[in-house]
């Protein structure tokens, strides 16, 4: 089976958001990879699954927390996407540094046979680019917008010589995310 999932960063508006199809049975490490690559991540911090108040996600050697919290290790168990989806409308959480708290709420919109003419995992549409790392949570990309939008802000300069780049937060190509999942 195929689950046609959309993925969604909780708390901005506009809604920054992708709809993916996956098969049923990707492994919980393939899928983070997944929602890494389509939303614009560059895994470089922290994340977890949560569900039900249970948190999923990978233990890492000399963490001292681990043992004290409800996580369970979904690598060592080889979790599932379905093993925590099940039913169409069912959500899942999905966080992201947690720093900045990166929340996206995992919606499965459908479940759907396989079609053997595509290569799964792909990319069907999504609104927005995805706000860059380190900005501070949706709040510091909110402030960040702000600024861009006023050159004469002191501010103005750092932004865009961190950026690198002319920054469009309404950009979003299918196609450059498709290539990075595949």
């Amino acid at each position: 089976m195929i689950y046609q999932v959309q993925i969604a960063l909780k708390g901005f508006n506009p809604k920054i958001w992708r709809r993916i199809l996956i098969p049923s049975d990707m492994l919980l490490v393939d899928f983070h990879k997944v929602i890494q690559s389509s939303m614009g991540w560059t895994n470089s911090h922290l994340h977890q699954f949560i569900k039900d108040r249970t948190f999923y996600s990978i233990k890492h050697p000399g963490d001292d927390m681990w043992d004290d919290m409800d996580n369970i290790d979904y690598k060592k168990k080889k979790l599932r996407i379905s093993d925590l989806l099940k039913t169409e409308h069912e959500q899942i959480i999905y966080e992201y540094d947690f720093g900045d708290g990166w929340e996206h709420e995992i919606l499965l919109e459908a479940i759907l046979p396989n079609d053997s003419s595509v290569k799964y995992p792909v990319c069907l549409t999504g609104k927005m680019s995805c706000p860059p790392e380190d900005c501070g949570g949706v709040w510091g990309y909110a402030n960040m917008l702000e600024i861009l939008k006023n050159p004469g802000h002191e501010e103005y300069g750092e932004y865009m010589e961190w950026l690198g780049k002319k920054f469009d937060p309404k950009y979003f190509n299918k196609d450059e995310v498709n290539k990075l999942l595949q």
